[in-house]
């Protein structure tokens, strides 16, 4: 290995050991508790080093959320390709989704909630993103129905289960019934 491969193995092990780290942070204490000095100190490096990497506490944030979308993305495909037809495909994304959102609740808000400086919905969102939105698509999109745009039903389906995340999560709504509510989403499908 030349002296430039070892110096990019180790620039490109830092980086992941301060996400590993924000996030880890974020998860125990919340995105608030996540700043440079601290990252800084866990990982044992200076800030310098730390801003070598990313500009700011933004862009961790991103680089987290970015983590999380390829995550999810993973975890909603697996859960979908198990399932037999389309009904049991979008039930098994659908809770998939909302175990996600509620077992790494500093990764969602870092995909959905904060500012990473991510793009979404433009010809410059990040691919992992992309990949996120296309895992929900090719199960929601079988069970649009005729004449309904695929991509937009899958969008009002997100956001349907955005909104049980976030209103879950905030109390709002008792955890207890979420799967009545996932049933009643699958219900209204126009497929059979």
């Amino acid at each position: 290995m030349s002296v430039q491969e070892r110096k990019q193995r180790d620039r490109a092990d830092r980086e992941r050991l301060i996400v590993a780290t924000a996030r880890e942070l974020a998860e125990q204490q919340g995105w608030d508790a996540v700043t440079t000095r601290r990252l800084a100190e866990r990982i044992e490096y200076s800030q310098p080093v730390l801003y070598s990497h990313f500009r700011g506490k933004r862009e961790i944030i991103g680089a987290v959320a970015l983590e999380g979308a390829a995550e999810m993305a993973s975890a909603v495909r697996a859960a979908a390709s198990a399932a037999d037809d389309p009904r049991t495909r979008v039930t098994a994304l659908a809770r998939t989704y909302l175990e996600f959102a509620e077992r790494n609740p500093a990764v969602y808000d870092a995909m959905f909630r904060l500012d990473g400086g991510l793009a979404f919905a433009h010809e410059d969102t990040p691919q992992p993103l992309k990949d996120a939105f296309a895992a929900l698509l090719e199960s929601l999109g079988e069970v649009a129905g005729d004449g309904v745009h695929p991509g937009l039903f899958t969008e009002v389906f997100w956001a349907a289960l955005h909104g049980l995340a976030t209103l879950t999560r905030a109390g709002r709504l008792p955890p207890e019934d979420t799967e009545q509510r996932v049933q009643l989403l699958v219900d209204r499908l126009p497929v059979a």
